[in-house]
Order: C-alpha cells, then sequence, then structure tokens
C-alpha cells in the first residue's frame, strides 16, 4: 500500500479545509469552538496521516475525525461538569459552572504517601513516579525498555500495594478517605 507524502497530503488537505471550517461551525455553532475543533482535527489528521489510505476519501476520513473529537470534547465537558449525587437515588446532578472548594483535613499528608511511595520496589516505585509525572503509559515503556503492558501492570500493582499500606499504615479504608 502506497503511502501520500507529507507535501501533498498537506495539498489535499488544503483543499477540502473550507469544508471542515463548515463542518465545524455547524457542530459546534460558534465560531471560536469550530476554530478550535478545527485546529485539534488538523493537528490530529497530520500527528495520524500516515494511517491515512490513499485509495480512500480523504474528506470522509477527516470528517469523522472531526466529528469523532467533537463528541469526546462533549462527553469530557458532560463529565467535568456533573457530579456525583449522594442521594438514594444516585442520579447525577448537573453542577454547572459552580466550584466548590475542599476545605476538609486529610489524615495524611504528602510527605507521609511520598515516603510510602518512597517504599514501593525500584520496578514498581519508578513507573508509578514517571505516570504520576505526567508521562503517558508507552512514553513510559520507551524509558524504561520494558513492553506497554508490564508497565501498566506494574503502575497497577503499585497503586494497590500504595492502598493497602495507607490502610495498614493510617487506618484509611479507601483512598478517597484521605
Amino acid at each position: 500500500m502506497e503511502k501520500m507524502c507529507p507535501r501533498e497530503f498537506s495539498q489535499q488537505f488544503s483543499k477540502i479545509e473550507s469544508i471542515l471550517v463548515a463542518f465545524a461551525v455547524n457542530l459546534t455553532k460558534d465560531r471560536e469552538e469550530a476554530n478550535d475543533l478545527f485546529q485539534d482535527t488538523a493537528y490530529k489528521a497530520f500527528k495520524y496521516r500516515y494511517l491515512y489510505r490513499p485509495d480512500t476519501n480523504l474528506k470522509a476520513w477527516l470528517i469523522t475525525i472531526m466529528k469523532n473529537t467533537f463528541i469526546n470534547n462533549y462527553r469530557s465537558k458532560k463529565r467535568k461538569a456533573c457530579i456525583n449525587d449522594q442521594t438514594d437515588s444516585g442520579f447525577y446532578i448537573n453542577s454547572g459552572d459552580v466550584t466548590v472548594e475542599n476545605e476538609g483535613l486529610s489524615t495524611i499528608t504528602i510527605e507521609e504517601l511520598e515516603a510510602l511511595v518512597g517504599e514501593l520496589d525500584e520496578i514498581f516505585r519508578m513507573p508509578f513516579w514517571l505516570r504520576f509525572q505526567g508521562y503517558k503509559y508507552d512514553e513510559i515503556s520507551e524509558m524504561l525498555g520494558v513492553p506497554l503492558g508490564t508497565v501498566k501492570s506494574r503502575i497497577h500493582f503499585a497503586r494497590q500495594q500504595l492502598k493497602k499500606a495507607v490502610k495498614e499504615n493510617f487506618g484509611v479504608s479507601s483512598m478517597y478517605e484521605i
């Protein structure tokens, strides 16, 4: 299967650009959000252009990327705008844009948590810290030279060990009580 060179991809993308902008405006109903959606789509299209098959419809491929990006952004915004209702019915309540400051006291300090992390075996500690610092799983895999599945399982086991240590040392049965 032959791939499209970057220059050719860019030229084809430019031909469809006005259609994509119009589609973004139609989806978002807001010019500024449409520009953001278009930029996200363009970024993903160029980042993953190697996945595009030249024998298929580029416009349809790009519109699918845009539509999926819009849906994912919409779902993400909805999740962030909802809180879990603690009543018996268990329904979700739309919290809107209200931010509530959590002034609750923690039974465990950051230093105590860092000490517990420091007690983990190196095999678990390193991937855990890297993930905590914001690295993606595949980046950690590459840095440590271990398979992706190994990284994920080591981080999972590190979390399990930390939960157990918190419960044993501080009597907290759930990380949510911290």
